[in-house]
């Protein structure tokens, strides 16, 4: 929200700089984020009158005009806007000025000589819209100094609230609080009560009152809509972020900016019979501001007549009802709804509506007769005229919010805020506030404001006694309990030493939201019916993950626009499965990610110069990781990953992760120039540590034989070293492939595949006979289970 601090200082008395006033509102739980001028620093300029314009005789966009700037003698410009014309009244930047970026000075433009510059809003920093000069009223002082007249001099202050002060989306809730704050003096505008002297007025009735606690009406007739807002409005609404309309939409709007009071006006020409507060009923749709067609919902609160919906209670209003030009006759609304039937309501239907936001949040139920008073004012001084007559207020209650009263121990306040504070300070303090506060005893009884849906029991309080104390002023100080360190088993690893693993390995740590589109889940897990969020924040955030993948992706995607070529990361975090009910047990998952150059650039020669991290290279990360469990990796197809580059990990004969390069189709989906390598293992089976066992080192020598086998092409290699392993070869330390060969030589369907042996007894040293039998032997083994021969 927008705040101008030059408003704020007509409604408190602020003797402190901007930036003092934005550490008291922060520290005060009002977060200022930015602080930035209404209006770039410039001087010398000043409102003027075109008084005549004429052709330039050397340039056919060019204008000689001559201005009155209030210097005492006509001044001639060069103008090019195509919208000068004789008595428009507009800024000037006399001769001398400074302009952001500009010095005005006397000069010729195309042989004319021209004594300063007629400025468009872009050329004060005002906007961007540099079509035409800066039109100003009629009735601007000419001579006046531009800063003064638009009110320049002025600072926003961006505040970020949080969802529970919806008192404070408004220039009177801000001053409200911060007189507490300050220990100022709070000038509320006055509002008097309008004559009534009309006599139109519109039957109501409320057949939901516990949704609808209060409506209010008024009829103004004889109205004249072809009037324009003041400018004084105009500036406040549009720095408050609110585009001007007309005169009636801008009056509703600035009543909701100063009061936090939404507000509605209908044409009242163009409602039907009585109006009734109630749901929707089944079969009934209403046509929006936004010319949006909504089919309503029976939990939908909405305004009717006779005809059916006029608007959805809260949120917005209907096309049909809605005030135009021709407007003559006009109802103004304002109401109490129940913030929850209220909440949601906006975000289910897709769109933004300030009401809603304030509804929601909760807004006075007692500020309704009073805005509707000043909107009266409004509407009759701007386009009232002398036909403008106001009706009388119609104001039904429903079931209203019931303010009880609290209590608040002051013995319990200093318990829980661990300072001394005294009682009449505490009294002082709620007071401020605005709460109703008497003295029972030891304790005080508390009843709220009507506009703080935030304070319901004494936890409450004892905040916002904290809060207007000031946080700054709790004492700090050292905890003087004692705190164990509790042993961790050494054959245990926890998340953070498998966090600094991954460091060690390269990896760097992101953190994903839980949340992800449906679309991810699709596609990196086929889960066409994941688990949906009941209330979700947005369409991209509608169901929980169920694994990492998607977050992964999406954190290398953004890596690459912003320049970088090689990535590792990595992400420890829980997703969640349909068929776990337990929370607890819901999988954490360790997931990574490898994309780009295997090494970091550099001048050395070799093959390490630009090779590409590919699957073996992350698969070797993962036996990192997974050390002394003995993992295996299975040919697997799964739908995220290239069908022959991907694995299940299984260990202990379970499946524990996934290791594989993404599919074609999502990397060319996600943009991506080369295929990352992604895993995942569930970190269950990696926190506790497999023990290592020792054995002496053989002195003796290790023989080394090489053999190539022909098999067919169907033989998993893997499955050929896990039959020489089962048959516990005597003297035989390995048994590993170095080479794979497919061609015409070994015959169609078939590959050799290249094993190395490696064999040594720990007593003494074996010979070539004892070697070439162990060879014997293990060509026996596999030729038995999968037909290997040796290759010629």
């Amino acid at each position: 929200m927008k705040v101008s601090f030059n408003w704020l200082k007509e409604l408190v008395d602020i003797r402190v700089t901007v930036e003092e006033l934005a550490h008291k509102l922060t520290m005060a739980g009002l977060e200022v984020e930015e602080i930035s001028p209404v209006a770039a620093p410039f001087s010398q300029i000043v409102v003027a009158e075109v008084k005549a314009t004429a052709p330039h005789p050397n340039a056919d966009k060019l204008r000689i005009c001559d201005v009155d700037a209030g210097t005492g003698s006509i001044l001639q410009i060069v103008c090019g806007a195509p919208n000068v014309a004789p008595g428009l009244r507009v800024p000037c930047a006399l001769v001398g000025a400074k302009l952001p970026g500009l010095e005005i000075k006397a000069a010729k433009l195309r042989g004319i000589e021209s004594s300063g510059m007629l400025c468009s809003a872009r050329e004060l920093g005002l906007s961007d819209d540099h079509a035409g000069l800066l039109v100003l009223p009629n009735d601007a002082p000419v001579g006046k100094d531009i800063r003064a007249y638009l009110d320049l001099d002025d600072t926003y202050l961006t505040l970020k609230m949080t969802p529970n002060r919806g008192d404070c989306l408004s220039m009177i809730g801000i001053a409200r609080d911060l007189a507490a704050v300050s220990q100022s003096k709070l000038t509320l505008p006055v509002v008097l009560e309008n004559h009534v002297d009309g006599l139109t007025s519109m039957a109501v009735t409320i057949s939901a009152p516990i949704a609808c606690g209060r409506y209010s009406g008024r009829v103004i007739t004889g109205m004249n809509l072809n009037a324009s807002s003041p400018e004084w409005m105009k500036r406040r609404l549009e720095r408050a972020g609110f585009r001007s309309i007309s005169p009636l939409v801008d009056i509703t709007n600035y009543v909701n900016l100063e009061r936090g009071q939404p507000m509605h006006a209908f044409d009242y020409h163009k409602l039907n019979g009585a109006i009734d507060v109630r749901f929707a009923q089944a079969g009934e749709s209403i046509k929006l501001l936004n010319s949006q067609h909504v089919q309503l919902q029976s939990d939908m609160l909405v305004i009717a007549d006779d005809n059916g919906p006029l608007a959805i209670a809260g949120v917005m209003g209907g096309l049909d009802s809605m005030v135009t030009n021709n407007t003559t006759a006009v109802m103004f609304e304002s109401a109490y709804f129940s913030p929850h039937v209220i909440r949601g309501k906006a975000r289910g239907l897709g769109i933004s509506s300030d009401a809603a936001y304030r509804f929601e949040r909760g807004v006075s139920p007692e500020g309704a007769l009073n805005a509707l008073e000043y909107a009266t004012q409004l509407a009759l001084s701007i386009c009232g005229g002398t036909s403008g007559k106001a009706g009388p207020i119609v104001d039904v209650v429903g079931d209203l919010p019931e303010r009880k009263s609290v209590v608040v121990r002051p013995a319990r306040v200093v318990e829980l805020l661990g300072m001394p504070i005294e009682t009449n300070e505490m009294l002082s303090i709620l007071t401020s506030l605005q709460c109703h506060v008497t003295v029972s005893g030891d304790a005080l009884s508390v009843v709220p404001p009507p506009y703080r849906f935030d304070l319901n029991i004494e936890e409450d309080f004892i905040e916002e006694i904290a809060r207007i104390h000031g946080y700054v002023n709790v004492p700090s100080s050292a905890p003087i309990s004692t705190l164990a360190i509790l042993p961790v088993s050494g054959s245990q690893r926890t998340k953070t030493s498998l966090r600094h693993e991954m460091v060690g390995l390269g990896y760097q740590e992101v953190i994903n939201y839980s949340f992800t589109p449906p679309e991810w889940e699709a596609d990196f897990a086929d889960n066409l019916a994941p688990v949906k969020v009941a209330n979700p924040i947005s369409s991209q955030m509608s169901v929980m993950r169920s694994n990492l993948i998607g977050g992964l992706i999406a954190a290398i995607k953004h890596n690459i626009n912003h320049g970088e070529s090689r990535l590792k990361l990595f992400e420890l975090g829980r997703c969640f499965k349909r068929d776990v009910t337990d929370l607890d047990a819901q999988p954490e998952i360790l997931g990574g990610i490898a994309y780009g150059a295997r090494f970091p650039e550099q001048w050395g020669e070799g093959g390490q110069k630009g090779a590409s991290t590919d699957f073996f290279t992350v698969k070797g990360e993962v036996e990192a990781l997974l050390r002394g469990l003995q993992p295996r990796f299975e040919t697997a197809s799964l739908c995220a990953f290239h069908p022959g580059r991907s694995a299940k990990i299984s260990v202990g004969g379970v499946a524990v992760g996934l290791i594989g390069e993404l599919h074609p189709k999502w990397q060319q989906k996600h943009d991506l120039p080369c295929a990352p390598i992604l895993f995942e293992i569930d970190i269950s089976v990696m926190k506790r540590i497999v023990a290592p066992s020792f054995k002496p080192i053989s002195r003796m020598p290790i023989l080394r034989r090489d053999i190539a086998v022909v098999v067919e092409e169907s033989v998993e290699i893997q499955s050929l070293a896990d039959a020489v392993s089962e048959a516990k070869v005597s003297t035989v330390i390995e048994f590993s492939p170095f080479d794979l060969y497919r061609g015409e030589s070994i015959g169609s369907g078939k590959k050799s595949v290249a094993f190395r042996i490696l064999m040594q007894d720990t007593d003494r040293t074996l010979v070539d006979t004892e070697a070439d039998e162990r060879v014997s032997e293990i060509l026996k083994v596999i030729n038995k289970e999968f037909g290997a021969t040796l290759r010629k």
